[in-house]
């Protein structure tokens, strides 16, 4: 006798968003990370502290904007930096983690579909990122060498744009490699790098015309650029130019990183 498909159970329609398990695959992977606290969380921040420490005491006081404390114009892009770098990290190592231990089985089976993987992972990974942040801020607080926001309204959005586009590049990161030295690689020869060459440590004012240009190529400069704008109210180019680059580039990396879930490359086989 055959069974009618409704008997089977109901079929989800794909293309309609399914909140609950979006929901709950975005608390499973903050849940991830926060099992490791000392690792995700307490490891950047400690290291950021580090690096305040090491470039206010190494660094010519001259390399920072006119005017400003260099240790006051230093401590914006390092934060932000450890925002990046761990946003990338928590979605990288989840589909990497899941690749490796057979786990991305369970997530392709799931009643989910690209867009929802997608939406939230990267919310976990801005999660992530900005409790590095937040853990950061407040311990540099606590020992006076925070100052307050000058608005915000733009640490909030460049901290969640950075967030959400590290997050992207990591998912694409996660899913390309297949085993971790490929991952390193791109942490080690294309996070890293643009990371470090963002302006975090210096104002690109003092760069030569010739590395002016590649600054303005790198995106992560406009992360950084607007975000330290939110903390002084001063930046190398308009906030409201980093913030359209920004949005144009998270545009490309969402659609980017939704079409290779969509497609199942190198996931389905």
């Amino acid at each position: 006798m055959k069974i009618k498909p409704s008997k089977l159970g109901v079929r989800r329609n794909i293309n309609i968003v399914n909140w609950l398990g979006l929901y709950s695959l975005y608390i499973k992977e903050v849940r991830r990370f926060t099992n490791v606290f000392l690792q995700t969380v307490s490891a950047p921040m400690v290291t950021t502290i580090l690096f305040v420490i090491v470039f206010s005491v190494a660094i010519d006081r001259g390399a920072g904007k006119e005017g400003v404390p260099y240790l006051t114009f230093l401590i914006p892009g390092l934060l932000m930096m450890s925002v990046l770098q761990n946003s990338y990290a928590n979605s990288s190592s989840a589909f990497m983690t899941a690749k490796v231990t057979g786990n991305i089985v369970d997530l392709l089976m799931a009643p989910l579909g690209p867009f929802e993987i997608f939406l939230a992972h990267n919310l976990a990974g801005i999660t992530r990122g900005v409790f590095v942040f937040l853990a950061s801020y407040l311990l540099l607080s606590v020992i006076g060498i925070a100052t307050l926001p000058n608005s915000l309204f733009w640490v909030l959005i460049f901290l969640i744009l950075g967030g959400f586009a590290l997050s992207s590049i990591g998912i694409i990161a996660g899913i390309w490699a297949q085993k971790f030295d490929q991952l390193a690689i791109i942490s080690n020869f294309v996070v890293q790098p643009l990371a470090f060459l963002s302006g975090t440590f210096y104002s690109i004012d003092k760069l030569p015309e010739y590395l002016k240009f590649l600054a303005y190529c790198n995106p992560f400069f406009y992360v950084v650029d607007g975000f330290r704008f939110g903390f002084l109210g001063v930046s190398d180019v308009k906030p409201y130019i980093s913030l359209s680059i920004l949005l144009v580039c998270n545009l490309i990396l969402g659609y980017f990183t939704w079409y290779i879930l969509k497609i199942g490359y190198r996931l389905k086989t």
